[in-house]
């Protein structure tokens, strides 16, 4: 973000300076107002996402929620920043998880989803006049031993994530929202959480973060 970063609100920029050299964990813990789904012809995508922890299948109103954010450099000497976050929805609790990686010329930021990282997206950060934080995703790839393609328009989606800090609450703001060019909204959600900090060198990456397979290809 270079200067950019400057624009955010002080605990936005504690939040996304998590890494290696700060040497901080962020564990956030709150509620989603909601969690919502497009067309019923979303839900078997949903469906076969939940089985790698991409995206959540379930909807609700009012889910505990926490998300996790962990430093550590992964198999490919990579600095990575676990953004996994689990629902607390009725049938048990659902995860969606992603690291986040540094692009190879440190360009840009590529998320890699789910317990297998299948899917990569590239995002695009930018400060807003308020002071909060616009993420958006840029190109989709599904990667799987040989097989590295772009995910195709008509099945993939967008998506467009606005965090920020509300001074008067003492609480971060979150809503996620991911749209199909053609189809329309597919998936999102929104709530608000407090964030706690503490020492990587201490608590370490807890046993069933990490992905299950790395991918190599950025």
């Amino acid at each position: 973000m270079g200067a950019d970063f400057e624009r955010l609100h002080p605990q936005l920029r504690r939040r996304f300076s998590v890494g290696l050299a700060s040497g901080e964990v962020c564990t956030g813990r709150g509620v989603m107002d909601r969690i919502w789904h497009g067309g019923h012809f979303v839900r078997p995508f949903l469906a076969l996402g939940g089985t790698r922890n991409i995206l959540v299948p379930r909807e609700g109103r009012n889910v505990p929620f926490v998300i996790e954010n962990v430093p550590y450099t992964d198999t490919y000497g990579r600095e990575t920043v676990t953004f996994v976050r689990t629902f607390d929805l009725p049938g048990g609790p659902r995860r969606f998880d992603a690291q986040m990686v540094l692009g190879p010329r440190g360009d840009r930021v590529l998320d890699y989803l789910g317990t297998h990282q299948h899917l990569a997206s590239d995002l695009h950060f930018r400060a807003q006049p308020d002071g909060s934080l616009l993420i958006r995703s840029g190109e989709h790839r599904f990667r799987e031993g040989p097989v590295d393609c772009r995910v195709p328009e008509v099945i993939g989606g967008d998506a467009e994530v606005r965090e920020s800090y509300d001074d008067a609450t003492g609480r971060f703001r979150i809503r996620v929202r991911v749209v199909n060019r053609r189809f329309g909204p597919l998936f999102g959600y929104e709530g608000s959480f407090t964030a706690t900090y503490g020492d990587v060198r201490a608590c370490g990456v807890r046993p069933g973060l990490r992905p299950v397979r790395e991918e190599a290809r950025a």
